[in-house]
C-alpha cells in the first residue's frame, strides 16, 4: 500500500500550551516498502503512526493512505478502511486478557465472518508464528515473545496491505526480538507495506528505509521512495 503525507503538522492542546508533535512532515512510501522510524521519546513516532492509521486526523496538510485522503472521509469509513486494509502491533500486545490466544486472534473478524471461517484462518495463522500449540492458553500462561506472536498474528487476520508496528520489540529479551523481526521480514516478502518505530537501532538493519525523527520533524523532511 501506498503511503503520501503532504506538509503534516499535528498539535495537542494542554491545559497551559499548544504542543507541536509534527511539524511539516512530508515523504512518499511505495507500496511493498519497510520503513524504520527512530527516535527519543516524545519525538512524534506513535503519533506518525495514528495519522497513518486514521486513528487520528492532521490539523494541517494531508495523509494518503492507499486511495483514502483521511481528510474528506467521516470516522466510519476510516474505521472500515482499516478493519479491511491495515494490522497494528503494539509494544504492550493489546490483548485481552479474559479470552484465550485463539480468540484473541479471532476477535477483529468475528462481527463480519462465519465463526467457522475465521476460526480456520485464525489457526492458520498461528501455525505459521509457531502459536497453534499455545492456541487454548490464556494470556497469562504465555511469554511476551509469545504474547507478541499472537499479537501478530491478530494483525494479519485481514490480509493486510499495511502492517505498522510501534515499538514491537520493545518488551522483548534479544531472542524474542530477532524471532519477531523474522516473521515481520517474512511477512514483507510477500509485498506488504511495513511502517515500524522503535527506539532500538539495531532494528535499523532490517526493512528498506531508516529514517530518524527530532522534535517533531523528519532529519531528511522529504524523501520519496523508489520501489
Amino acid at each position: 500500500m501506498q503511503l503520501k503525507l503532504s506538509h503534516v503538522s499535528k498539535t495537542y492542546q494542554t491545559s497551559t500550551e499548544k504542543i507541536h508533535v509534527l511539524k511539516d512532515i512530508n515523504i512518499s512510501i511505495d507500496s511493498g516498502t519497510w520503513v524504520n522510524v527512530t527516535g527519543p521519546s516524545g519525538s512524534g513516532k506513535t503519533t506518525l503512526l495514528r495519522l497513518l492509521s486514521a486513528i487520528e486526523q492532521v490539523d494541517e496538510g494531508q495523509v494518503l493512505i492507499g486511495s483514502m485522503d483521511t481528510r474528506v472521509v467521516d470516522e466510519e469509513e476510516r474505521r472500515s478502511f482499516r478493519r479491511d486494509y491495515i494490522g497494528y502491533i503494539f509494544q504492550d500486545f493489546q490483548l485481552f486478557n479474559q479470552f484465550d490466544v485463539l480468540t484473541n486472534v479471532m476477535i477483529p473478524r468475528l462481527p463480519y465472518e462465519p465463526k467457522e471461517v475465521v476460526k480456520e484462518k485464525a489457526e492458520s495463522l498461528l501455525e505459521a508464528v509457531g502459536m497453534l500449540h499455545r492456541k487454548r492458553h490464556m494470556p497469562s500462561q504465555i511469554s511476551g515473545g509469545e504474547k507478541q506472536r499472537t499479537s501478530i498474528a491478530r494483525a494479519l487476520m485481514n490480509d493486510p496491505q499495511l502492517i505498522l508496528c510501534d515499538e514491537p520489540t520493545g518488551n522483548l529479551d534479544v531472542e524474542n526480538r530477532d524471532q519477531i523481526m523474522k516473521i515481520l521480514r517474512d511477512i514483507h516478502q510477500e509485498g506488504v507495506t511495513i511502517v515500524l518505530v522503535t527506539h532500538d537501532q539495531e532494528l535499523t538493519k532490517y526493512g528498506d528505509l531508516h529514517f530518524q525523527m527530532k522534535d517533531g520533524q523528519l532529519i531528511d523532511k522529504t524523501v520519496q521512495i523508489v520501489g
